[in-house]
C-alpha cells in the first residue's frame, strides 16, 4: 500500500505535470517550426542556392538492382544528407527560440532581483525615541 500511496504523492505533485504540460508544449512547439523550416525556409534557401531541393539531397551508395521484368529486386543504398539537413536546422531554429525566451526570463529575474527591498520597519524603541525627540523638539519652542 505504502508504493502506491508514494506513487500517487508522486504524480500529483506540481512539477510532475508541469513536466508534462511542457513535454506535449514542446512536441507541439517542434511541429510548428518542422513545418516553418520544411514549408518555408528550406524552398527560399533552395531557390537562393540554385534550386536545390535539400529533402531529395542523396547520395547514392549502391545502385537500385532491376528485375528482368523492369521491376526493383534490390532498392538502391543512399545517404540521406538533405534529411539530415533538415534536422540540422530544426535544430538550430528551436535551440534559437528557446535561447531568447530563457534569455528573456533571465532578464525579467534579474530586474525582480535587481528591485530594492523595502527598509525594514523600525523597531519599537526606535519609534520610542523619535517621539521623545518630537516631543522635545516642541517644548523648546
Amino acid at each position: 500500500m505504502s508504493f502506491i500511496k508514494e506513487f500517487k504523492d508522486f504524480i500529483s505533485k506540481g512539477s510532475v505535470i508541469d513536466l508534462a504540460v511542457a513535454v506535449i508544449i514542446g512536441g507541439a512547439f517542434g511541429q510548428i517550426v518542422t513545418s516553418a523550416v520544411n514549408d518555408i525556409l528550406m524552398p527560399v534557401i533552395g531557390i537562393v542556392l540554385g534550386g536545390i531541393d535539400f529533402t531529395s539531397f542523396k547520395i547514392t551508395l549502391k545502385a537500385a538492382v532491376m528485375g528482368a521484368n523492369g521491376a526493383i529486386d534490390k532498392p538502391a543504398v543512399t545517404m540521406n544528407i538533405g534529411n539530415f539537413i533538415q534536422v540540422t536546422v530544426n535544430f538550430l531554429i528551436i535551440s534559437l527560440f528557446i535561447f531568447i525566451a530563457l534569455k528573456g526570463l533571465m532578464k525579467l529575474k534579474k530586474k525582480e532581483a535587481e528591485a530594492p527591498a523595502a527598509p525594514p520597519a523600525p523597531s519599537e524603541e526606535v519609534k520610542l525615541l523619535s517621539e521623545i525627540r518630537d516631543l522635545l523638539k516642541q517644548n523648546n519652542r
